[in-house]
């Protein structure tokens, strides 16, 4: 079920609102940048930046079929959401770390599946091998 989800960093600087689908799943991906995070996210219907656009830094990545650009505080350095563009996940998107979600119980978020991206071998539609350590 859809619902609308406040998040920000750790220090306050960057809030935003988002409309999410937490039952609908959540992804990991292993991926170079998101098994450094330790990336745990989902994916957004609806996202709107509230504060601290001029506290955002950005890490893009730019490839001949997509680009994905991870927004983060550049005061506190959380990882806050990320956008961009994946043809073999299904074009544009935005996509929020669940764990700076402020109002998510934990019920919330461990009420769907866990859907894993071999994103370290451009294979975002299919599970690695090894899912443990991400």
């Amino acid at each position: 079920m859809e619902k609308t989800y406040h998040g920000s960093c750790h220090c306050g600087a960057v809030r935003y609102r988002a409309t999410l689908d937490l039952a609908a799943g959540t992804g990991k991906c292993n991926c170079t940048y998101c098994s450094k995070i330790r990336n745990w996210s989902t994916t957004a219907k609806d996202f709107e930046l509230l504060q601290g656009e001029d506290a955002l830094g950005d890490y893009g990545k730019d490839w001949g079929e997509g680009n994905i650009h991870h927004r983060f505080c550049s005061r506190c350095g959380i990882n806050l959401y990320g956008h961009g563009f994946i043809a073999e996940a299904g074009g544009a998107f935005v996509s929020v770390q669940v764990n700076t979600l402020d109002d998510a119980s934990i019920d919330e978020l461990v009420s769907g599946p866990v859907h894993y991206a071999d994103g370290r071998n451009d294979n975002w539609m299919n599970p690695p091998a090894d899912t443990r350590a991400m």
